[in-house]
């Protein structure tokens, strides 16, 4: 039992499991799953699509702060990707075309991942600190986004385009095939190989890592540009979402959710060890909180205050601090009296 109380995702799992029973309370049937035309709806399929883009996003800043990094741009560079492909399909011949959309997809990505490059090169060779690195980008991004866009809201009708948003596939919604094919794909590079270890090494400590033979400056900048193209790919499905290329909203905060989520998981702001499993259990706290929220008839915009409360409420149960008093209240007072005498 006392495992388990450890455990670093057992009070993220406590307040994602809360947040169920509350909805269920509120909602009897939000558990339920039903087939409609061999697909699947419900809550929780809604509440997994809709928690697709913020899972891209979290993975990408998982493995930034791994290496002591934080991308603030990934909001905007979710806004450009959704720009440039929402732009490239409406200015086509033909938009209801696959091949007009893989190209579009394409394009998209290949921006992101020249950004990503560019933080990279920021942080890695300029030796700007992350946050301020990715700052100017996270500024710069939307408005780049808005002469992409012209300063409209581009809209565009492309069935090809709207199934990476709002499509199905075996039943399953696309979103979240993408997203959990990038979640398996992203643990098995970094837990069956050697690269998750590095990248820890380089959190832990970067000059160490060097003098061990580990390329420092490439994987700190790999993992900017693999940041770029996950959040490319969840703006994407923003755009695809709503088939509107929005410059000012779309994917706005998200980078402040992800963030969240990477905390929560249990990953430490100061690099190093990190989890992708407690990543994907704050994604899901942070998108059942605020679908909780909503089903509560609350307005929209108090969510980040809800959202605070349960962050700051895990991290207090998981911090050290009182990690330590809990321990101590458990202790038998024998082994607490015998413990001063053994040191």
């Amino acid at each position: 039992m006392n495992d388990l109380l450890r455990h670093r995702l057992f009070w993220p799992v406590v307040a994602l499991v809360a947040l169920v029973v509350a909805n269920t309370a509120h909602q009897p049937d939000f558990l339920a799953i039903r087939t409609l035309d061999g697909h699947l709806f419900g809550s929780l399929i809604n509440l997994l699509r809709q928690g697709s883009p913020l899972l891209l996003v979290a993975l990408g800043m998982t493995l930034v702060i791994a290496t002591r990094g934080i991308d603030l741009s990934v909001g905007a560079v979710a806004a450009i990707a959704g720009a440039i492909g929402l732009t490239f399909v409406a200015g086509a011949g033909d938009p209801a075309s696959p091949a007009t959309v893989a190209i579009a997809c394409a394009l998209a990505l290949g921006v992101c991942a020249v950004l990503g490059v560019w933080n990279g090169f920021l942080v890695t060779v300029l030796g700007i600190q992350p946050i301020i690195a990715t700052l100017v980008l996270m500024t710069a991004g939307r408005g780049i986004a808005m002469l992409i866009t012209g300063g409209q809201i581009t809209t565009v009708t492309s069935a090809p385009f709207k199934a990476i948003g709002t499509g199905f596939w075996l039943g399953l919604p696309i979103p979240v095939i993408i997203a959990a094919a990038v979640l398996v794909g992203v643990a098995l590079l970094t837990r069956r190989t050697a690269l998750g270890m590095l990248i820890e090494s380089v959190g832990v400590n970067p000059p160490a890592a060097r003098l061990a033979g580990v390329s420092a400056r490439g994987l700190t900048w790999s993992v900017y540009v693999v940041s770029a193209l996950f959040s490319g790919l969840a703006g994407l499905m923003i755009a695809a979402n709503t088939m509107a290329a929005d410059a000012n909203n779309a994917g706005l905060f998200i980078e402040l959710d992800a963030i969240l989520a990477v905390v929560i998981g249990g990953t430490s702001l100061a690099g190093g060890k990190f989890s992708l499993s407690g990543t994907l259990v704050g994604v899901l706290v942070i998108q059942t909180l605020s679908l909780t929220v909503t089903m509560l008839g609350i307005s929209p915009s108090v969510t980040p205050l809800f959202k605070a409360v349960v962050v700051i409420a895990v991290c207090l149960a998981q911090s050290p601090a009182v990690r330590e008093r809990l321990a101590a209240r458990r202790r038998p007072p024998a082994a607490a009296a015998t413990t001063p005498e053994v040191a």
